[in-house]
């Protein structure tokens, strides 16, 4: 069978879509027969069945290479010549009206992935009544779709409220052996020019505003010299602080990783999180989490793993930061290395996955050991 996957929303150098789509492209080719095949935007047209394709795009400014490729004409005659046997569509723009062409003429089942929640972010800044239409319209787009998948319940819930009805849950996973304990490195705080008692945090992500980095800042004034933040993603001229060290984004996976294993806790302030695979990246290196009881996050976090603040509050960051450094971060550690490997590999969440494909195929897709298998509620 031919799976193939299409987006706008991939770009070589980051995105957790990529890594979702790049994770199972070689899982479904190391794992089970099928054919995988991505159709993105990249620099150059290329058809490469079997492997990732891309068609050629403006590079969008200010973005970690994200490109937008605008004919239409173009994607429907890639995905036609992929031959796909199911489709799965990242965003609901026009790969989406394209994969549904496809779709439609071949017979494929025809599958969504609610990646990013736009409709509310675009609202923040645009108002209630852009929300309202934009929601009018992923509607619109979702409910002519065999199956939307939700990486988390707060988002098949957000569905749900739209009047969906052909929703399930999708966890995303995480490389646990890239994302390990054994990438800690004990010289990282001398690196950084930092005493050894020095209780170093990291933040990794996007510098954009629902990601609230401005609480996180708040939260360093408060918490004071002791404390040191790492926050990677974005220009090393920024020097927000003199207890705040900043590093641009880490393209290789091992190196990210071994920066997060090697400090003490993971803090994200963002209220949006649609899923928070930031989150259980740390939790596989066996680190703590302090996090925003907001969004997704609660879904991952609790006090067995981390530590849940106020959203949108620096001094309840703070105050939750310092009640962590009161507990026994080794065993904390533990529990979050432990959570990851039972809940979030990518073996489960792709045999999950495939579940999904099955259902709407109408046929068993299922090749990996049933030993794997991941029991998890699917709200429908």
């Amino acid at each position: 069978m031919h799976l193939v996957d299409t987006t706008l929303f991939f770009s070589p150098t980051s995105g957790g879509v990529r890594r979702y789509l790049t994770a199972k492209h070689q899982w479904l080719h190391a794992h089970t027969a099928h054919r995988h095949s991505l159709l993105v935007p990249g620099i150059a047209t290329e058809l490469l069945p079997n492997g990732i394709s891309t068609i050629a795009g403006w590079r969008v400014p200010g973005t970690f290479n994200y490109r937008l490729p605008l004919s239409p004409r173009r994607w429907v005659q890639m995905l036609d010549a992929l031959e796909p046997d199911l489709i799965e569509v990242g965003d609901v723009f026009h790969p989406a009206w394209c994969a549904m062409r496809t779709a439609r003429r071949r017979g494929a089942p025809l599958l969504a992935f609610f990646h990013s929640n736009f409709p509310r972010l675009a609202g923040r800044r645009l108002g209630r009544v852009v929300e309202a239409g934009l929601n009018s319209y992923l509607r619109r787009v979702y409910e002519r779709m065999d199956l939307v998948l939700a990486p988390s319940r707060l988002m098949c819930e957000y569905l749900a409220g739209l009047g969906l009805d052909n929703t399930a849950l999708q966890p995303l996973g995480v490389d646990t052996e890239i994302f390990s304990p054994q990438r800690r490195r004990m010289g990282l705080r001398r690196t950084l020019g930092l005493a050894d008692d020095t209780r170093l945090l990291v933040y990794a992500g996007r510098f954009s505003g629902e990601k609230n980095i401005d609480v996180l800042l708040g939260a360093m004034r408060l918490l004071g010299e002791r404390y040191h933040l790492l926050m990677v993603g974005g220009s090393e001229s920024a020097q927000p602080a003199a207890n705040i060290t900043v590093q641009p984004y880490r393209r290789d996976s091992i190196e990210l990783a071994t920066t997060i294993a090697s400090c003490d806790a993971l803090v994200h302030a963002g209220c949006s999180e649609t899923f928070g695979l930031v989150i259980i990246e740390a939790l596989a290196c066996g680190i703590p989490v302090v996090g925003a009881n907001a969004g997704a996050v609660p879904e991952h976090v609790d006090e067995a793993v981390g530590m849940l603040a106020p959203p949108g509050n620096s001094a309840g960051m703070a105050a939750a930061v310092a009640s962590l450094y009161e507990r026994d971060l080794a065993s904390l550690g533990r529990a979050a290395r432990t959570r990851a490997l039972q809940r979030y590999t990518w073996s489960r969440a792709l045999q999950l996955l495939l579940g999904h494909y099955a259902s709407v195929a109408g046929q068993s897709l299922v090749s990996a050991p049933a030993e794997d298998a991941l029991e998890l509620p699917l709200p429908r």
